[in-house]
């Protein structure tokens, strides 16, 4: 363990599993405290219970206000404070402008887009609040294809953008409110999560990843932990200087 994070209280949507657990984890082993939070309480507990004492694990709706507020009182009663918030959680429905319903082009603007609204919304004043002498860090997970854009992605094209855009908005409003609160975004291509079983058309597990692989320069898709660093150090304090900024996590994709 390190203490990058040290003396740091987190919160982190879509937990339970993907790059929201090695987030979790991640943050844990550098010293910080760590609220689970996930639509599945049960998958959120077990996560927590594997990380131990630094984590407590918390039933949260990333669509619902209500939700939201409850959030905000259960880490005010059991932390006192908050430093970092992360809005990891996110669905990805394929389908292009002509093939994807008007109810799926909601539902993904809903836990993509809308959350990371409302996240924020409902923590910045107790991270204002409450943030250490260091300041505080809001770190939204877009993705790639949020500045790349597919056919066949609409809705998912559409909702990451948006959260990439947000991200510079919701930081030049920090900055001047001398908030002390970076606000950043990570664009991750590729990861070998959950999320890739939406790819799979058909193909084993393996075939589907060599597939993707072959379109990342470095040759590979991605793994959990490649986000989960770009995190701590974005949440850090050696990142105090850097807002509003988006960062590519994808092999060299955005590249060619």
């Amino acid at each position: 363990m390190t203490s990058r994070l040290s003396g740091r209280t987190a919160l982190i949507t879509g937990a339970a599993s993907g790059l929201g657990a090695a987030i979790a984890t991640r943050f844990a082993s550098e010293g910080a405290q760590v609220i689970v939070s996930d639509l599945d309480q049960a998958k959120a507990q077990t996560h927590a219970n594997t990380i131990g004492d630094a984590a407590i694990a918390l039933e949260l709706d990333v669509t619902c206000p209500k939700s939201w507020e409850r959030a905000v009182t259960a880490a005010s009663d059991r932390f006192g404070k908050l430093d970092i918030l992360v809005n990891n959680a996110g669905i990805c429905i394929p389908g292009s402008v002509e093939d994807l319903s008007l109810e799926d082009w909601h539902r993904t603007h809903s836990v993509d887009l809308d959350s990371v609204f409302l996240g924020v919304k409902a923590f910045l004043p107790l991270m204002v609040r409450t943030s250490t002498a260091h300041g505080g860090a809001i770190l939204n997970i877009s993705s790639i294809s949020g500045i790349v854009a597919a056919g066949n992605m609409a809705a998912y094209n559409s909702a990451k953008a948006a959260v990439r855009h947000l991200t510079k908005s919701i930081a030049l409003h920090c900055a001047k409110m001398r908030y002390g609160i970076t606000c950043n975004s990570l664009h991750p291509t590729f990861i070998d999560t959950p999320l890739l079983d939406e790819f799979t058309a058909g193909r084993t597990r393996e075939e589907t990843l060599g597939k993707l692989a072959r379109q990342i320069p470095v040759g590979r898709v991605g793994i959990p932990d490649d986000v989960a660093w770009a995190a701590v150090y974005l949440c850090s304090p050696e990142a105090i200087f850097i807002t509003g900024a988006e960062l590519a996590i994808d092999g060299g994709l955005s590249a060619m």
